[in-house]
């Protein structure tokens, strides 16, 4: 839109006219009218890590004083365009769905959003390509249509150069519509608009709010990508400083954690920087099995990353076997502790399960797969007929760089990216055993009563917000499969 079209244009507050938007169409631009940084070069380095690896996002920092030079407007944005997108496959491409989500609510401004939701009827223009934004502003905001450029591609890739079309069909509406800056569209896309322009400095977007969690048009419950902050050009340069040190220290910790008992390895891992942290029940005696019970203690926990039954087996101090379903054969041999695979045949998996727990004490991840943000999944309810011996373990994990779990990436890799985090966290829990009340063969429960219960201690226990969703749901949004043989996620957990 030219910059002297708006002076015939009225000009409209997004903080002090929010009312005034109200039963309108609007037109509004995604990065200025939402997002509270100036910067585009942070999801461009995302979607260079995430789907082009560490040296392609290396290649894109080394550019950044020559796109920072050119302006990120047009030459700048055409060569971070490039670099992240030559030579990607169109068909797998998921990091607009699964990881920049939770990086663009993480920038949305509070005002920009107030503004933007109490319209109905909304279309979104981006300087971003649409793979990048599209899934997110429908899934998210519930816009009709995205105005952004689509990348060029060949035999299925990405060449990294816009299309020359600028603009998609959109949506026809009447008279009440409302525009914000639209940058990449050759014609008015409403002939009958009520001209309006929504006029936003750099400086009052800075000073907007964050956006709280509790107000997300829908909760962020799954997302994916290893980088676990925000790669801006300062943060970027620190990630690329830390790596050889990170890498150093995961294989140092990886060494005398397992090969090491915890008592003895365990000052040797905090002055490395891991810290642990754990609650035992105010009952010890609610950890001691019934005599007349030949099995050994079942150990429930949520799932945070692989390393979940190693740390509750440390901090126990006590021989552990754990249960995993297609664990991954490099994670399958340097497990410290016995790692049984489990078939998804219920009866298979209930009779391997009932032989461990008869040769000793036995931990179960019954969400079946893990979950970064502060929500459980739907617990699977087999592990609930297996004995009256059951103990919650409540678990949550801290990372400042690196998250130690994926969806679509190496899963052999989670132990290693967890472990090169400055200083990751574990938070460990064990809560008082069942009471018999609340168990299947004593208290007369259903195996999905006793499932849910346990659910819920440990959802109190940390404060997490219990769901029905599975590890199905989860990878079908964030893979578009459903996690199991077949797909490039068939090691979940």
């Amino acid at each position: 839109m030219n910059p002297s079209n708006c002076s015939k244009m009225k000009t409209v507050s997004l903080v002090n006219k929010t009312a005034e938007l109200a039963n309108k169409a609007l037109v509004f631009d995604f990065e200025g009218t939402l997002l509270r940084s100036t910067s585009l070069f942070p999801y461009f380095m995302l979607v260079a890590f995430e789907a082009g690896g560490l040296f392609r996002s290396l290649i894109l920092f080394l550019s950044y004083p020559l796109v920072w030079l050119v302006g990120e407007d047009q030459l700048g944005l055409k060569l971070m365009v490039f670099l992240c997108f030559f030579g990607i496959r169109k068909d797998t491409f998921r990091i607009g769905s699964a990881v920049l989500p939770k990086f663009f609510l993480e920038d949305v401004g509070w005002e920009g959003f107030e503004a933007v939701m109490c319209c109905e009827k909304k279309v979104a223009s981006s300087k971003l390509p649409r793979i990048m934004v599209e899934g997110f502003l429908k899934d998210y905001f519930g816009v009709e249509a995205v105005l952004a450029r689509d990348i060029m591609s060949f035999n299925g890739y990405f060449l990294g150069l816009f299309e020359n079309k600028k603009a998609k069909k959109i949506p026809s509406y009447e008279d009440n519509s409302i525009g914000s800056h639209i940058e990449y569209i050759d014609q008015e896309p409403f002939p009958h608009f009520k001209r309006v322009c929504l006029m936003l400095s750099a400086e009052e977007r800075r000073n907007w709010r964050v956006l709280p969690k509790e107000r997300y048009p829908k909760p962020l419950i799954f997302h994916d990508g290893r980088l676990a902050f925000r790669p801006t050009p300062t943060s970027s340069l620190a990630f690329f400083m830390w790596l050889p040190l990170g890498l150093f220290l995961s294989i140092f910790r990886f060494t005398f954690g397992t090969s090491l008992p915890f008592n003895v390895s365990a000052p040797i891992l905090a002055f490395s920087g891991t810290r642990t942290t754990l609650s035992r029940p105010q009952s010890p005696l609610s950890l001691v099995q019934n005599e007349e019970n030949q099995k050994g203690m079942l150990y429930v926990c949520n799932h945070r990353t692989l390393l979940d039954p190693l740390y509750i087996a440390y901090v126990l101090d006590k021989p552990l076997s754990a249960v995993t379903y297609s664990l991954s054969r490099f994670n399958e041999l340097v497990a410290p502790i016995r790692t049984i695979r489990l078939t998804r045949d219920r009866e298979k998996d209930r009779e391997t399960m009932d032989k461990l727990l008869s040769l000793g004490n036995l931990v179960v991840c019954p969400e079946g797969t893990t979950c970064r943000e502060p929500y459980l999944l739907r617990f699977s309810p087999l592990f609930a007929e297996l004995t009256d011996d059951i103990v919650p373990v409540a678990v949550d994990v801290k990372v400042s760089m690196f998250y130690g779990t994926t969806a679509s990436g190496h899963k052999c890799l989670d132990p290693v990216f967890h472990l090169m985090n400055p200083n990751p966290t574990y938070f460990i829990k064990i809560l008082d055993s069942l009471p018999r009340s609340q168990t299947c063969h004593e208290g007369g429960k259903s195996r999905i009563e006793v499932a849910n219960f346990v659910q819920h201690e440990i959802g109190s226990a940390l404060g997490f917000e219990c769901t029905s969703l599975t590890r199905k749901d989860k990878y079908l949004i964030l893979a578009g499969n459903e996690g199991v043989n077949g797909g490039p996620c068939h090691n979940c957990q």
